[in-house]
Formats: structure tokens, C-alpha cells, sequence
């Protein structure tokens, strides 16, 4: 039996995901904590949104892991995985918008699948200046952070790639990655045997952010399939954002971040939103994290005058259709029959398109699945929040 979800556009499931335990250390626990305390939910709820608090996983810190130097800390990954997953899917069944605030970026794979359990077809924008593409043979720290993506399209640590069931979670051509920057040799090896989108850094910079980023939606069928945002605030440049334990000059700043989360948000299939790898340790002013909720808090308000207006066009009367024109003279009529041929021809690309580095041969895209809605169990269901 299909659970059919009934999307609410004003209201935000808020949950925390305080684990550093895939990074290179501690602190990333600390990022949910520190951005409520700074303002995160009332200034959401000035926005416009009806802000249900689901509260915290389990807290995981990072622990020099020696023993596992091909993937440290596995096990506590798995273990805030597993919990998060659940209160995530509660989240998708409520109809708000699950926003999950990291933690480090393993987070992704609970959202995911968290989504792939109501929706068969998920694609993914990852907002983040590295690609997260490694694997245990490849990685030179062992940090999962780093081949979060790898595991995401099926490839890496069996426990990671089984965390759902059938994988891959998401399909390569159903995946963005934008705002790379930063790429290791193997990475780039991969990603050159891939279909999957890449827009890096300097096209974004280059073409315009709200271009790419609507070029990165077309691209992995956003029409068609829901789709999470992941957002690693690392993808800011530290000349304008430091608080994160992998800032670096250079990317984009925190005005291209700001319209590329403009365009992303505003999507009607957008299915959850996570934020990663704020480090509070590393704000000790707290002006990282205003700066992080007055970027959220304005591409959210983005996102609701978008729909607002939508829903607006959708609901106006259909317009009668005008008199006819009087016949034109005959030199306006060669004039218009003149255009109207110009017009038949077929149009160039668009300039402001940005090349999405795609690598390796075209493959032919599968034909989309119906229904969207998975099959699923309703008596293993978790419960709704209450708004």
C-alpha cells in the first residue's frame, strides 16, 4: 500500500544530526546546538514558516581511529546513521520539509534514503567544494567525509553501500556536483569514467550562479524526480566564511552561494535540505553561524514568495482570448511572414548554460519510473510530527 505524502510549503521539520565522527575531528557535533541558540528557528519562523522541532540524534564525536585507517570511525558512522534515518523519514510523512543541520557530510546517506523510502526516483545537488568521491583503497586521510558521494552511487565500504537496501541511493546521471574546487587524482579519475554533472567552481563564477544552478536542476531531472540539496558550507569562500574545518581561499562567495540557494530551494520537488561541517569551535564571536541563518533565512523567504506566486497563476481565471487583428499592410505582412521563418529556425544554446563536464561517452537516460510514491509497510511507519 502506497503512503500518499501531502506536501506542506510552510511548514519545516527542523532536526539535528550533531556527529563529527566522519570527519577529521571534533566540533561539527556542536553545529546544531550552536545554530539554534544563534537564532536558526525564530528567524525561519519570521520568514514565513510554521517550524516543528524534531530535536537531536545521538551525538558522535570524532575518535582517532588508527586501527581502521581505510575508514575510521565506521562504526560510529553507522550508528548515527541509524539513527537519523528514522527522523528523517518522520520529517517526509509529516509533508514539511525535513531540514537536517550537520554535522559532517555522512548525514547524506540517512536523508536519502530517509526520501527513497516515499519517493522511487531521488536525485541529488551536492553543494560542496570538494567531490567526496574517494573510496577505502584510495583515500589518503581514511575519512569517510571524504567518499560520502562514492557510497551514495554504490561504490566503497559494504556496510555504507548496503545502508540502503538496493543500491545505488541515487543514480550518477541524477547527480550534481557543484562548486568543486577541490579534487584528488583518483577523484578526478573517476569522475572522468562518469556520467554524473560537475560544475566547478570557476563556471559558476564564470556563467552566473543562478545559471548553473538552474542548468544543474534540468540536468538531473528535478522535474520529474524529488531531490535533496546538500549544502557543505565549505563550498563559501573563507574570504568570507572561516567557521568550518575546511575553509580555504578561493570558490564561491557568499553572494553565489546565496543565488545559487535561491534557485535550489525554490523547486517544488525539493524533498529535504541539509546543512554540514559548520564548526562552532571555530566562531567564537558567532558570526559564522549569522551569517549561515541569514543565508538560509533568505533563500527560504526566496522559496516562499516562488510558490506563493505559482500558486497564484494557477488559481487566476483563463483570460478570453482578444479580437482578431485587422489584416496587416502588405509590407507588414511580408515583414511578419519574414520573422515568423527566422523564427522556425532552430535555436542556439544559451550562452549563459554552463558546460556541466560531463565525461565519458553519452549514455542514453533510463525511462522514469511511475508512480513516484514507494511501496512501503504503513504499519512500520513512524509517527507524524505535530505542528
Amino acid at each position: 500500500m502506497a503512503v500518499k505524502i501531502i506536501r506542506q510549503p510552510k511548514k519545516i521539520a527542523l532536526i539535528g544530526a550533531p556527529t563529527s565522527a566522519a570527519a577529521m575531528a571534533a566540533g561539527h557535533e556542536r553545529a546544531p546546538a550552536a545554530l539554534r541558540e544563534a537564532g536558526l528557528v525564530p528567524r525561519l519562523q519570521e520568514a514565513g514558516y510554521e517550524v516543528a522541532d524534531l530535536g537531536d540524534s545521538r551525538a558522535h564525536v570524532f575518535q582517532p581511529d588508527e586501527d581502521h585507517p581505510r575508514a575510521r570511525n565506521l562504526a560510529a558512522v553507522l550508528s548515527a546513521l541509524n539513527d537519523l534515518r528514522p527522523r528523517v523519514e518522520q520529517a517526509v510523512k509529516s509533508g514539511a520539509l525535513p531540514v537536517v543541520i550537520g554535522g559532517d557530510c555522512a548525514i547524506a546517506l540517512a536523508t536519502i534514503s530517509a526520501v527513497h523510502r516515499y519517493y522511487r526516483n531521488v536525485s541529488l545537488v551536492w553543494m560542496d567544494r570538494d567531490a567526496d568521491m574517494n573510496i577505502p583503497a584510495t583515500t589518503p586521510s581514511g575519512c569517510i567525509d571524504g567518499m560520502v558521494v562514492s557510497h551514495i552511487i554504490g561504490r566503497g565500504a559494504p556496510e555504507l553501500v548496503r545502508f540502503w537496501g538496493e543500491p545505488p541511493l541515487v543514480r550518477e546521471p541524477d547527480v550534481a556536483l557543484f562548486g568543486l574546487e577541490r579534487l584528488d587524482p583518483p577523484e578526478d579519475a573517476a569522475l572522468a569514467r562518469s556520467p554524473m554533472r560537475r560544475y566547478m567552481a570557476a563556471d559558476v563564477l564564470r556563467l552566473g550562479a543562478a545559471a548553473s544552478a538552474n542548468a544543474a536542476l534540468e540536468r538531473v531531472h528535478v522535474a520529474s524526480h524529488e531531490f535533496v540539496l546538500h549544502f557543505d558550507v565549505d563550498v563559501i569562500s573563507s574570504e568570507d566564511f572561516q567557521a568550518t574545518n575546511y575553509a580555504a581561499a578561493g570558490g564561491l562567495r557568499v553572494s553565489d552561494v546565496r543565488e545559487a540557494l535561491e534557485v535550489f530551494l525554490q523547486q517544488k520537488n525539493l524533498a529535504a535540505v541539509e546543512v554540514t561541517v559548520y564548526n562552532p569551535a571555530l566562531d567564537p564571536d558567532g558570526s559564522g553561524a549569522k551569517l549561515l541563518i541569514e543565508l538560509l533565512a533568505a533563500a527560504f523567504t526566496k522559496r516562499l514568495e516562488v510558490l506563493a506566486a505559482t500558486e497564484a497563476m494557477a488559481a487566476a481565471p483563463a483570460v478570453s482570448a482578444a479580437p482578431a487583428a485587422s489584416a496587416p499592410e502588405p509590407e507588414a505582412a511580408s515583414s511578419a511572414a519574414a520573422a515568423a521563418a527566422n523564427s522556425s529556425a532552430p535555436a542556439s544554446p544559451s550562452a549563459a548554460e554552463p558546460a556541466a563536464h560531463d565525461s565519458g561517452p553519452p549514455q542514453s537516460e533510463e525511462p522514469l519510473e511511475s508512480p513516484q510514491l514507494a511501496t512501503t509497510d504503513p504499519s512500520s511507519e513512524p509517527d507524524t510530527p505535530s505542528f
